[in-house]
Formats: structure tokens, sequence, C-alpha cells
């Protein structure tokens, strides 16, 4: 066991008898008792690497908490948490680390780790990202992390999605064709120029970055929002839909919250991680819908 360890194992000792004597002075209850002394736990490792361990060797993480279902917690707070440094380490390392050594209760969301299931999307800094996409050492210190803005906080950094998605399950993300070839083992193609038109538009991961950032979604909950726009188009461009399906979709884009909301900010396309251009795409759909209007024939 090495010195930071014993000392860090005596101080949580320490805590314990303290805390055991608070208790049986009835000066706090048990749950506030649990909760002092796992604050003084944390405080006291903290206090511990900073002093043992070399300057510059450590990340400053700076994230925050919130709990409504802890009475202690419903104040939102910035809890520090000191990583080890190392190379190639993303946000979201540092945040499992800080979790797993410091504070069991830090609460957040990943799964996949490799920038494809999008469920680690943070507000890093001042702006929306995946935590496993992004490098600390590209980060200035403190690295804060917060919940998605826009979004309500349901714990720490988790934020509640159902209305994102239900605004992508709206525009019926798959695809409807109306003619399928006559073999039913074979394939229905899709021209190679079709396929470089709405590639970039395949590459959303649902993780809500683009409509966390868009100040339309933010005042105006009806509006479909750039990644349903997005998913839209996705299919709306692809050529083996349907006609009427393609025009089912645009007359649903061609509504008050649909493309017409987009007021051009670049702000999705900014923060998208796989780089789709979102405002590109939505200010495609626009003409598309303005030509079917002006058809005459």
């Amino acid at each position: 066991m090495s010195q930071q360890e014993r000392e860090v194992e005596q101080s949580d000792s320490e805590g314990v008898q303290e805390g055991e004597t608070q208790a049986g002075s009835d000066i706090a209850s048990p749950q506030q008792d649990r909760l002092d002394r796992k604050a003084q736990r944390r405080e006291r490792a903290a206090e511990v690497e900073r002093e043992t361990e070399p300057e510059g060797e450590r990340v400053h993480l700076k994230v925050f908490r919130y709990d409504p279902d802890v009475p202690e917690k419903q104040k939102p707070r910035f809890d520090h948490f000191y990583v080890p440094d190392k190379r190639g380490l993303t946000v979201l390392d540092a945040l499992i680390y800080a979790r797993d050594n410091f504070d069991t209760t830090l609460t957040f969301r990943h799964s996949c780790r490799q920038a494809i299931c999008g469920s680690d999307a943070f507000f890093i800094n001042g702006s929306q990202r995946l935590g496993c996409q992004t490098q600390v050492s590209e980060l200035d210190s403190p690295v804060q992390v917060e919940p998605l803005p826009h979004q309500d906080v349901v714990k720490d950094l988790v934020v509640d999605m159902e209305h994102f998605y239900d605004q992508m399950h709206s525009v019926e993300p798959y695809l409807q064709t109306e003619e399928k070839p006559d073999d039913d083992l074979e394939e229905q193609r899709q021209s190679r120029e079709n396929r470089e038109e709405i590639k970039m538009s395949t590459r959303c991961i649902w993780c809500g970055a683009c409509m966390s950032s868009c100040n339309i979604a933010a005042e105006d909950n009806q509006y479909l929002g750039p990644a349903a726009i997005n998913m839209a188009y996705r299919f709306a461009m692809d050529e083996r839909e349907g006609e009427s399906v393609t025009d089912h979709r645009l007359n649903q884009m061609d509504q008050e919250h649909g493309v017409w909301r987009c007021q051009t900010q670049f702000s999705c396309t900014n923060v998208c991680p796989k780089d789709i251009p979102l405002t590109q795409h939505i200010q495609e759909l626009k003409r598309e819908a303005v030509k079917k209007n002006l058809k005459f024939w």
C-alpha cells in the first residue's frame, strides 16, 4: 500500500469515528452524518493527492452536481476533482475516474466510448461536445463539465431526452418505399451519386448536441429542431423512397415549426460531433419545399 493510500485510509477511519461521535450526540441525522463523512473523505483524498503529486500531473475537473431526490443536493453546485493526467485522456475518462475513485454517486451517461452511441454529450467548457471525443489536453483548466443546456436535468450530468426523441420519431425516421424488386432476394439499389448526396446526413448519432445549441429550439418547444430535420432530409432526398412519402415529408417540413423556424445561426453545425452540415440540409429542404409549391404541372 502506498503512502498516499495509507493516509487516505487513515483519514477515512478518523472520519468514521468522528461521524459516530456526532451521531451518538444527536447533532445530525444518520443520513446527514453519512453525507458529511463522505464529503470529508473526498476532500481529504483530494488534499492528499494535491500534496503528493507533482504540479501539472493532475487534471482539475469542475463538475456540475444536482440531485432532486436528496434534500441536501437539491441546490445545484460544482464539485472539484483532481484526476491523474495521462496521454490521450478524454473528458469521459476523467469523469469515470472521478466516479470510481472519489464519488460513486456522480451520475452521467456513457456507453460505447467511441463517438458512436451519442450518449455522453455534455456542455464542456462552454460548448456542446462528446465526452469520449474530447481530449483534456485541448482544453483550458479547469475542465468544466455541465449537462446539456435547454434540457431538464434529471441528476448531475443526466438530462431528460424524451422530448428530443419524440421530435426525432415524429419525422418517421425510416425508409418508406413504394416499389420493391420482383425478387425478394434482390437489393433495392441506390446510385453512387445519390448515396454521396445523403451520406453526411446518415452520420447522426442522436446525441442532442445540436438541439441543445439551438436558441430557436430553446424558445419554441414545437420546433422540430436540426437533428429531426436532418433525419427528414436523409430520407426525403433518398431516391429509393416513394414519391408520395417524399411529398408527405416536405409537407411536414413546410410548416411554421418546421424548416422555416431556422434562422441560419449555424450553431447546430458548429457543435455537431460528426461534422454534419445541418444548416445546409435545412436550407436545401426549404428550397425543395418552395419548388414543390411552385409546381404547376
